[in-house]
């Protein structure tokens, strides 16, 4: 259960991080480049999906968001408490994979708000879809960063025969 020191988990780490900012919204960046680059259909087809995406995330955090919140709190407070207080690696590398995803998650939660209070079409869109991606790759660097330096903490208290 040694985390940092596997190379799996590094892969699975930028892995996640390349998926959280290659959809915004739902909508590929392929399709935002397209959709600025050309207008016409593609910007058509960009606000549909977003307007789509957006709607179907706000119903499911209408339908099962306490639930979710429950669920969610529980696993990250457990992943805390039993990585940093009991010093399992495998729980801690969960929750420094899942912690800044949860905060992705309610930025992404913020901004299908946005487009379904109105902010669903054109320059405004494009906008709130390049926010929210340079966001989400701005908290995917802190969190790298930090899952690196205390995964290289760990590795060098612990040494290569541990576990």
């Amino acid at each position: 259960m040694r985390s940092f020191s596997n190379l799996w988990f590094w892969i699975v780490l930028a892995a996640v991080w390349s998926m959280a900012s290659h959809r915004v919204l739902g909508v590929p960046i392929d399709m935002v480049t397209r959709a600025r680059r050309d207008g016409g259909q593609a910007t058509l087809d960009l606000e549909e999906l977003a307007r789509i995406n957006a709607e179907r995330q706000l119903l499911l955090a209408r339908e099962s968001g306490l639930w979710m919140s429950a669920l969610v709190a529980g696993v990250l407070s457990m992943a805390l408490l039993l990585g940093f207080l009991y010093r399992v690696e495998f729980a801690q590398a969960l929750f420094l994979l899942g912690f800044p995803l949860l905060l992705v998650r309610l930025l992404e939660l913020r901004a299908a708000q946005r487009v379904h209070n109105g902010e669903r079409h054109g320059e405004a869109l494009l906008r709130l879809i390049r926010a929210h991606r340079v966001i989400t790759q701005m908290i995917g660097m802190v969190a790298i960063f930090v899952t690196a330096v205390w995964g290289m903490y760990q590795n060098l208290v612990l040494g290569p025969f541990y576990g």
